[in-house]
């Protein structure tokens, strides 16, 4: 029998929190799944040279399809939060650290775990 290897369940994993977010706020379309897919592509090849990073990977995922996105689609996650002014996004922090969360810059609110959005 094989053991799973850490790395690919720890990118399987960031891949299944930015998707349930991406499904919770209904933009799970196939090219933003591609999107997911090309992150963790991606941050494979990151972590291979920086193993120790492996705790950071959700949040870095979560990153690089929020700054995809906002290049090809426009902002996401939109803050649940803030009623007033321009509609913006929610932050990932810490940005580089274990356990990121999605916050509101403008509130300084925690609004979720990344994979938690509602």
């Amino acid at each position: 029998m094989n053991a799973v290897d850490p790395l690919e369940q720890s990118l399987h994993a960031a891949r299944a929190l930015v998707l349930a977010d991406l499904v919770a706020r209904d933009v799970a379309q196939a090219e933003v799944v591609s999107l997911v897919e090309d992150a963790v592509t991606h941050r494979r090849w990151w972590v291979e040279q920086w193993p120790e990073g492996v705790s950071y990977l959700a949040g870095l995922v979560a990153q690089d399809v929020q700054d995809a996105l906002l290049e090809r689609y426009g902002r996401w996650p939109l803050c649940p939060v803030c009623d007033a002014g321009d509609p913006h996004a929610l932050d990932v922090e810490p940005e580089l650290g274990p356990d990121p969360h999605w916050v509101c810059g403008r509130a300084g609110v925690v609004v979720a775990p990344v994979g938690g959005l509602t």
